[in-house]
């Protein structure tokens, strides 16, 4: 038996079979939304919602524009 055919019978041993027509056990969606409305619950108590670095981004971007004028359409362009 060579490498090849080793591997194919240790990965068979390791990893069961998928059915044809295999369908997820449960559906994830419902637990994906809760936990969305969970963080957005707990970002709205918390505060703004706007981290320090989101200010640092748009003090960089003021700066930018007042620095180099010609970047601004560039930047609108991008948004």
């Amino acid at each position: 038996m060579n490498h090849e055919e080793s591997m194919r019978q240790l990965l068979k041993q390791a990893v069961r079979p998928v059915k044809a027509n295999a369908e997820p056990e449960s559906d994830l969606w419902p637990a994906v939304l809760r936990r969305m409305d969970e963080h957005a619950a707990a970002d709205i108590a918390a505060g703004s919602g706007w981290a320090w670095f989101d200010g640092a981004l748009l003090v960089g971007l003021v700066v930018l524009g007042v620095s180099f004028p010609a970047t601004i359409p560039l930047l609108l362009y991008y948004l």
